[in-house]
């Protein structure tokens, strides 16, 4: 089973279970400073290790008129303070070959959408960076073929991957989980992520939005833990519902405590 370190510790299907969570898109410093400091504080209560997560351009908005982010140049600059003010592992995505060299100095995961995850110029470009690679199964993708999604990162000499379950498409406007694509994706060997806030997505419901069931959060999460999975993505929020982007997936930060509590104890008993 492989095993990935990032700063002191190791993400495996065979560790205690990493927190990957965050706003789902970056709003401004405050917000983010806020975040990452209940993030960090309630992590190392609990002590679970933890990535923050947030995207700054939300490039697959269901609507031109909908809010994408504060772009990559601006996102920059609070990465970097992020780095020296928390020392936190960050984790963002990419939508195309050149974020990936930019982002490179300043971040510790590239995250590749679902959309793009068949995307072999993005997968090229975030490879050749060396930097830790989250492949995000696309909505579409059987768990089988992520076999051929991994070869467009390990063709270029590295191994440093993880692999996330976020759903599959299910008629129209609605996402269902099928937790046999976590034991089929840790054949592979690299470390399973599972994302317990996309996978309730109802997408394009609100005609020119996406809207979600966020109520079904714990319920995906403990059974995915239940699993043995290496790590949890939980986008949360102090306000989802004023959140810019995807509030109705978001799970409010004061339900996370609980929920973590729950997980914690179904993660020592299944490993």
């Amino acid at each position: 089973m492989k095993k990935i370190k990032i700063n002191n510790f190791y993400i495996s299907n065979n560790h205690p279970f990493t927190l990957i969570a965050g706003p789902c898109v970056l709003e401004n410093k405050k917000h983010t400073f806020m975040m990452i400091e209940k993030l960090q504080n309630l992590t190392k209560k609990l002590k679970i290790n933890f990535i923050f997560k947030t995207s700054f351009d939300k490039a697959n908005r269901t609507s031109i008129k909908s809010k994408r982010g504060v772009g990559i140049k601006h996102a920059i600059k609070i990465f970097e303070e992020i780095k020296l003010k928390y020392n936190c592992p960050i984790l963002t995505d990419i939508h195309n070959e050149i974020q990936s060299s930019m982002l490179s100095n300043v971040v510790d995961i590239i995250q590749i959408p679902a959309f793009l995850c068949r995307q072999t110029d993005i997968l090229t470009s975030a490879a050749k960076t060396n930097k830790i690679i989250n492949i995000k199964k696309g909505q579409f993708l059987s768990p089988y073929e992520i076999n051929e999604v991994i070869k467009k990162i390990t063709e270029h000499g590295n191994n440093k991957i993880l692999l996330t379950e976020r759903g599959y498409v299910f008629g129209y406007n609605n996402l269902v989980t099928d937790f046999r694509s976590i034991d089929i994706m840790k054949k592979t060997k690299f470390p399973v992520i599972f994302d317990a806030t996309h996978s309730i997505q109802e997408p394009g419901i609100k005609g020119s939005s996406t809207g979600g069931r966020r109520e079904f959060i714990p319920t995906l999460a403990k059974a995915a833990v239940s699993s043995g999975i290496a790590g949890l993505f939980i986008e949360t929020h102090n306000n989802p519902n004023i959140a810019p982007s995807d509030g109705s997936n978001m799970l409010p930060f004061k339900n996370l405590e609980k929920l973590l509590k729950i997980l914690i104890q179904i993660d020592r008993v299944i490993k």
